[in-house]
């Protein structure tokens, strides 16, 4: 949808609201609702504004200290929020609403650098300048539960009853008690500019994946924040909810994010190798940096105390560095024949920001390119009980330090994109540190 047709739309009473958005760092959409008139009249030419703190609260809205971005120090002023028109698009599960994703900028008119949209538009930029496309997909996982967020919520998120009643991966006549919603999902993400490619049970009980037909990077992350948005309104519609908690049960997989990935040139896939009839020079080198660089950018495919949950042994998620062509016990897999071959990062949870996770996986992957290193041989057997394969980190805060410490990061990003990252995973650390767990009164409240 352009402008000139939510004109019309807005005109017949077709659309009423515009939602205005941009995703935080935690790959929300903050923003606010326009009436349809105000939007055309005002928005459009003059975009909008939101407080800066939208970058440096907690996950509970608390601003935060110790950011040099935004602080009570410099009394929290105001970001341009300003539209990108090209992501216009009609919510079909919201009644007469629009949604236009934006970008923050400073007054001066400048990107926020630290915001997740500027961090991926920084490398696409950069690949740009050598004219090379990256084509991402996606796959995303999550739990479908039968009752609502606010009884869920009531509960302390205790004993919450899934969609289904054992596993259900590839199943078909058990998903179909959930088809009501996963139709619905399917079909209004389409009309929402969200092409799902298929929809399938997954192997924890009520788990889901959806996959999405690949596009370039930016275009992709967008899809995934108004998915997770979405399907969240949708479910709670049905009297249900989900989660993209990345670990939300230990006792059933985690939910995963796997980005599927290529660079092309001149319409040619640059990771495939026509003449050999397989991997490219160029797919060696960037698998190498992926191998290489991606345990000291691991927070941005892991970004909570939770994600490192689910990175267990024979889990389905991955616990070290190795790539094989059909393997699902290692970090990498490689897939595909010709203009579809393509490597699958198998590392990010469904809680990642896919903004921060594409960029991450750009940063990783070119820097192979750039030192000429090599992915090393195809692994065979089973990567979760070989001890001689580098490990994902265990926790956030060993992940942190590596991102910290990271010269590649600091080098693509700036330090003070890192800066602020590190800054923002050390207090959500520090949090879980603070807090007073369930695990602990079990354990501790009548036997220490």
């Amino acid at each position: 949808m352009n402008v000139q047709s939510l004109k019309a739309k807005i005109k017949s009473g077709a659309i009423d609201t515009v939602i205005v958005a941009c995703p935080d760092v935690f790959g929300r959409l903050v923003g606010k609702r326009f009436t349809g008139k105000f939007f055309l009249d005002q928005i459009v030419k003059n975009s909008t504004h939101g407080c800066n703190y939208l970058l440096t609260v907690n996950i509970e809205m608390d601003p935060m200290d110790g950011f040099k971005l935004a602080n009570w120090d410099k009394g929290f002023g105001d970001y341009e929020i300003r539209p990108d028109l090209a992501t216009l698009r009609v919510l079909p599960w919201q009644p007469g609403t629009a949604l236009v994703l934006c970008d923050f900028l400073h007054h001066d008119g400048k990107f926020v650098a630290e915001a997740p949209r500027s961090v991926l538009r920084r490398q696409l930029d950069t690949i740009s300048k050598r004219k090379l496309t990256c084509y991402i997909a996606g796959e995303l996982e999550f739990f479908l539960f039968n009752t609502s967020y606010h009884d869920a919520f009531a509960s302390n998120y205790q004993t919450l009853p899934p969609s289904s009643d054992y596993r259900i991966d590839y199943h078909i006549q058990q998903p179909t008690q959930d088809e009501p919603i996963m139709r619905a999902v399917r079909n209004q993400m389409a009309m929402a500019r969200v092409p799902v490619e298929s929809s399938k049970g997954e192997w924890g009980r009520g788990q889901h994946e959806i996959n999405f037909i690949y596009d370039q990077p930016l275009t992709m992350a967008d899809m995934h924040v108004v998915f997770k948005h979405g399907v969240k309104e949708i479910a709670q519609q049905h009297g249900k909810a989900v989660t993209f908690m990345p670990k939300y049960s230990a006792h059933d997989a985690g939910n995963s994010c796997h980005i599927h990935v290529s660079i092309w040139q001149g319409g040619k896939n640059l990771f495939w190798d026509a003449k050999r009839g397989g991997g490219s020079k160029f797919y060696r080198q960037f698998l190498g940096g992926l191998m290489k660089y991606s345990p000291e950018l691991c927070y941005f495919f892991a970004p909570t105390i939770n994600a490192y949950k689910r990175y267990q042994s024979a889990s389905w998620a991955p616990t070290k560095m190795a790539w094989a062509h059909d393997n699902r016990t290692v970090g990498f897999r490689v897939v595909g024949h010709g203009n579809s071959f393509r490597i699958e990062n198998r590392m990010p949870g469904a809680d990642a920001n896919p903004y921060l996770a594409f960029a991450a996986t750009l940063v990783a992957g070119m820097a192979g390119v750039a030192e000429g290193l090599d992915c090393g041989e195809v692994y065979e057997g089973n990567a979760y009980i070989d001890p001689k394969l580098k490990s994902l980190p265990k926790s956030l805060r060993d992940a942190t330090e590596l991102l910290d410490r990271s010269r590649v990061a600091r080098a693509a990003l700036g330090d003070d994109v890192v800066d602020f990252y590190v800054h923002t995973a050390r207090l959500e650390a520090q949090a879980f540190s603070d807090a007073v767990t369930d695990w602990e009164r079990i354990r501790y409240f009548e036997r220490i």
